[in-house]
């Protein structure tokens, strides 16, 4: 069943929150009609149990069940730490 879950890679943008990170995951795509690559990103409230992330780090973050009202994901791994 693990293996089933989506998977996204994204930035961390906030950390304020107690347990809590906010993920920007941006994907691109082609435009049908115009062929341009456009850039377009979305915000994911992940699940970060010991407080690890800091803003600026790229995690993996996978689906789950609803944490919160907002939360339905879980911060899975840390892949680089911010600079």
């Amino acid at each position: 069943m693990r293996e089933r879950r989506k998977h996204l890679v994204g930035i961390v943008i906030s950390d304020k929150m107690d347990k809590t990170a906010v993920v920007r995951v941006e994907r691109r795509y082609r435009h049908p009609l115009y062929k341009k690559v456009v850039r377009s990103s979305k915000k994911y409230m992940a699940h970060d149990e010991k407080n690890a992330c800091r803003i600026g780090d790229k995690v993996r973050i996978v689906e789950s069940r609803p944490l919160s009202r907002h939360k339905r994901w879980m911060v899975e791994d840390i892949l680089e730490r911010a600079a």
